[in-house]
């Protein structure tokens, strides 16, 4: 997958008189895929726009129970902004969490599976990422399943993102994951500066064995967001994140302002060469193949 995610560069910011441009809306979201499209990276494979955290209403509708984005933010509801996208010839992905609410503290999955799968299936979202807060990891070997078979039986072809083993590591089943979920994210939330790339990076070659043994089409395990245009990485540095996570075959999610993207952001970004390693059709997670005291090489065939 490849597109942008709000989280990193936007986090969970609702106050859109302080904050215009950066709060999480539909504003937000339509901006990001005009600039897409006119900037030439829907053309280039970034197609998913993806809602994060904090979209929604505190509490669920009273009388339908169903979960309801902010009317302030976001006045054409989320299947007005599904509409939007898919006249672009994008994608619409959204946010969710497997327990009782979110990270961000708005209404969870848990006790309404089947009312959310064919609510967020009549929006027309196409994506769908699961966090794990508010849950107790013991069970996610059993609601991330569950949830993953309900989505399914909505008829509509949406990408299932999991969070499951970011919460509990390597000793995660990755066999049972990739049965159910299309793409898992595996370590912590990654943050704007390069030593967050780095510590990923580090992560990702000491478990490289276990962490590409189950992907492939359809299963990709995720080493969160390409921050490249965000604020703190130098040219040098977002081109090494693209690198690797292309070798990695991690879905390409950015988390920066399409709309204000500097030029080595673009250059780094549209890349066609390095696109063309993250998007082969075997989709194998490659990996680290030499390391000494001053350098190192990774391969992906």
């Amino acid at each position: 997958p490849m597109g942008f995610l709000s989280w990193q560069r936007f986090r969970c910011i609702t106050d859109c008189d302080a904050y215009p441009d950066d709060c999480i809306s539909e504003a937000l979201y339509k901006r990001q895929a005009d600039a897409m499209v006119a900037g030439g990276f829907a053309a280039a494979g970034y197609r998913t726009v993806n809602v994060d955290d904090c979209w929604s209403t505190r509490k669920r509708d009273a009388a339908t129970d169903e979960m309801v984005a902010d009317p302030v933010r976001f006045p054409s509801g989320i299947k007005g902004l599904c509409d939007y996208l898919h006249a672009k010839g994008l994608e619409c992905g959204l946010y969710s969490d497997i327990g009782t609410m979110s990270c961000g503290g708005y209404p969870g999955l848990e006790g309404h599976f089947e009312l959310d799968a064919r609510t967020f299936a009549a929006w027309g979202i196409d994506s769908l990422k699961v966090d794990g807060c508010y849950a107790d990891a013991k069970d996610y070997p059993r609601v991330y399943p569950q949830f993953s078979r309900v989505l399914n039986a909505t008829g509509r072809a949406i990408t299932y993102a999991c969070s499951w083993p970011a919460y509990t590591g390597p000793s995660a089943n990755f066999t049972l994951i990739a049965e159910h979920c299309n793409v898992w994210r595996a370590y912590g939330d990654i943050d704007d500066d390069f030593d967050a790339v780095r510590n990923i990076a580090a992560w990702w070659d000491a478990h490289q064995d276990v962490l590409r043994a189950d992907t492939g089409p359809g299963a990709w395990a995720d080493a969160d967001m390409i921050i490249a245009g965000d604020f703190a990485l130098s040219p040098a540095e977002a081109r090494t994140q693209m690198a690797l996570w292309a070798v990695y075959a991690s879905p390409l999610l950015v988390s920066a302002d399409f709309a204000a993207l500097p030029d080595y952001a673009r250059t780094v970004l549209l890349n066609k060469e390095v696109i063309a390693v993250s998007q082969d059709a075997l989709g194998r997670q490659g990996g680290r193949v030499f390391r000494n005291a001053t350098a190192a090489a990774a391969v992906k065939r």
